[in-house]
């Protein structure tokens, strides 16, 4: 009897202890994606094999959020897709990632939560954390993210600055490209590479919550990055107030997502 009581307490303490508890991951995509980029990419399929059940896709509304629920999976932890408006400015996509988390910490309150974002999601998740989004925040992976600016976005800001109507023509030869790049203009002007004035430039000066960071990036045939952001944009160790704060992991790939993506997400997911 005494040895039953035993094995019962012990039992007790493992479910009441915070390491017991499952996780949550958020999945943030990048400019031009959407929450189906990391179905399409083979990342969800990696995270459902380590454990991680896929709850459903999270889309914010001026009245709310909305969740479309995913069932079948199984797993102890859970995982989060999120709809954003990649083509509009990082602080519009930041307010609604915000009302998003706050939906997730509702779901989940006594679960820590881990955002994990690619490219141009990896500034907007910055910018919910320094803004105070996440109470419950436990770490933010970035994949090839433009942490320090890219000068790819000079570029397509350059090309839209043709005048009407020879923009027209521009936009007939290009497939439609420009119009995209047109529309998506105050996204690109936040990041442009980080210089006073600029939304980088803020972001980057601001106390930023004490969690794990880390930065999954592409170095490039020449080690010099992939072929939208340079190598030293896609450390957060490039950022002054995370400086030496940060972990980086080294996946040779171009900028879109990929299955070694999902490899390096789900092992990370695991040491945090």
């Amino acid at each position: 009897m005494k040895m039953l009581k035993t094995l019962f307490t012990l039992l007790i303490l493992v479910v009441a202890s915070p390491w017991a508890k499952a996780d949550v991951a958020v999945l943030i995509h990048g400019y031009l994606g959407s929450a189906s980029s990391w179905e399409s990419s083979g990342v969800n399929a990696v995270l459902v094999d380590n454990g991680w059940k896929r709850a459903g896709i999270l889309r914010a509304y001026p009245y709310g959020v909305e969740l479309i629920p995913v069932v079948g999976d199984k797993g102890e932890n859970t995982v989060y897709q999120v709809e954003l408006p990649s083509l509009s400015p990082m602080m519009v996509q930041a307010d609604l990632l915000q009302a998003m988390l706050r939906q997730v910490t509702k779901l989940h309150p006594e679960e820590s939560v881990t955002l994990v974002a690619h490219s141009a999601g990896g500034i907007v998740a910055r910018i919910a954390l320094v803004r105070g989004g996440l109470s419950h925040a436990k770490g933010l992976i970035t994949i090839a993210s433009p942490h320090m600016g890219t000068g790819r976005a000079i570029e397509a800001l350059e090309t839209t600055d043709v005048p009407y109507p020879f923009c027209l023509v521009q936009n007939f030869f290009t497939g439609g490209k420009t119009r995209v790049l047109r529309e998506s203009r105050g996204a690109l002007i936040d990041l442009v590479p980080a210089q006073p004035g600029s939304l980088l430039f803020w972001l980057n000066g601001q106390p930023h919550p004490d969690i794990a960071y880390y930065s999954i990036v592409r170095p490039g045939p020449v080690g010099m990055g992939d072929e939208l952001v340079p190598v030293f944009s896609q450390d957060m160790n490039s950022v002054q107030a995370i400086h030496g704060k940060a972990k980086v992991v080294v996946v040779n790939s171009s900028h879109i997502l990929n299955v070694q993506d999902g490899v390096a997400v789900a092992r990370i997911l695991n040491q945090i």
